[in-house]
């Protein structure tokens, strides 16, 4: 059960945040998700904690991290009663660990990552070259995802999406992070349409989630269930991302995949180099992703929000600290 404000509605105290003050606003966004996460062994008995300065991530799956010249290797186990699979953007891969389904020629092993029954096993080999890497005018790491691709639209929309970092060959330390860089964040500008999740019928049970006056096919249904979400957090209840001024901050910016995905990142009190180019705003497309590079000089608690209109009175909002 996925809440969307963990600590309660509207905490950044913007005037404009549609639905999230007066008597009738619920306490809490609560919907039954499926998501990715990360065991410590092939037994899947124990969850391997995520460290405190991942605690961003939130909704989104373990970070998986790669230098050009290596070979991922993931084991994925389905624990839902579900069709999943994992399918990574970027990276290379064989039929046999594309997971996508559709016609494709295919047979035999080379389906079997398509779409993993519940309770079923795969192993996904995703080899790591040059092209997977940074380009020639990137920085030293370049941010990929990886979703369910059984039925795309509504996999994603259930909540299976998570990150990817790749790091140009010899310019990783020892635990892959890049030698260049502080401090690193990944923010997923993600609407989540519950009328879309694979969940719909189970959260339509909780009567709470959902206005009885309304029928499910009304269009105004559709919009109070859509969740305008950063990492799976609305109105303020992303994990704030700590820096100190003068770090070398590097932000890695995902989209999701609804026809609304359409973005604004823009950060308030401090500038990003992005292409070469200064600013304070990075635009997002459905399933696009990009890298800031940023230097923070301006010690406070700023803004960090969707600048399209309808996203951030919706709740497409939260913050982050510069320290002196």
């Amino acid at each position: 059960m996925w809440d969307y404000t963990p600590g309660g509605r509207n905490l950044v105290g913007t005037p404009s945040l549609e639905g999230s003050e007066g008597p009738s606003a619920a306490a809490h966004r609560i919907y039954r998700k499926a998501v990715y996460r990360e065991y410590r062994d092939r037994t899947f008995t124990t969850l391997k904690p995520r460290p405190p300065e991942w605690e961003h991530l939130g909704i989104l799956g373990p970070l998986i991290r790669a230098e050009v010249g290596d070979l991922i290797q993931v084991v994925f186990k389905n624990n839902t009663k579900l069709l999943c699979s994992m399918h990574p953007h970027g990276l290379l891969y064989a039929k046999n660990s594309e997971g996508a389904l559709y016609n494709d020629g295919t047979s035999g092993e080379d389906k079997k990552d398509d779409a993993v029954p519940a309770g079923g096993t795969h192993t996904y080999v995703w080899p790591v070259p040059e092209r997977a890497g940074p380009g020639p005018d990137d920085p030293s790491s370049v941010i990929w995802m990886y979703h369910s691709h059984v039925v795309e639209q509504r996999d994603i929309n259930t909540g299976l999406v998570g990150p990817i970092i790749v790091t140009r060959r010899g310019a990783a330390n020892p635990d892959g992070t890049p030698k260049d860089v502080d401090r690193e964040f990944i923010m997923d500008f993600a609407i989540f349409d519950e009328t879309e999740s694979w969940y719909f019928d189970a959260n339509m049970m909780h009567q709470r989630q959902y206005s009885p006056e309304l029928r499910a096919s009304d269009p105004v249904f559709r919009l109070r269930n859509q969740l305008y979400s950063i990492n799976g957090f609305i109105e303020g209840n992303l994990p704030m991302p700590l820096m100190k001024k003068g770090e070398r901050v590097r932000w890695y910016l995902l989209s999701n995949s609804n026809e609304d995905d359409v973005h604004a990142a823009h950060w308030h009190g401090e500038t990003a180099m992005m292409n070469r180019m200064r600013t304070d705003t990075v635009s997002l497309f459905p399933m696009s992703m990009a890298v800031a590079e940023m230097v923070p000089d301006n010690p406070g608690t700023w803004l960090f929000h969707c600048h399209v209109t309808e996203h951030l009175e919706g709740g497409m909002i939260g913050r982050f600290k510069v320290l002196p």
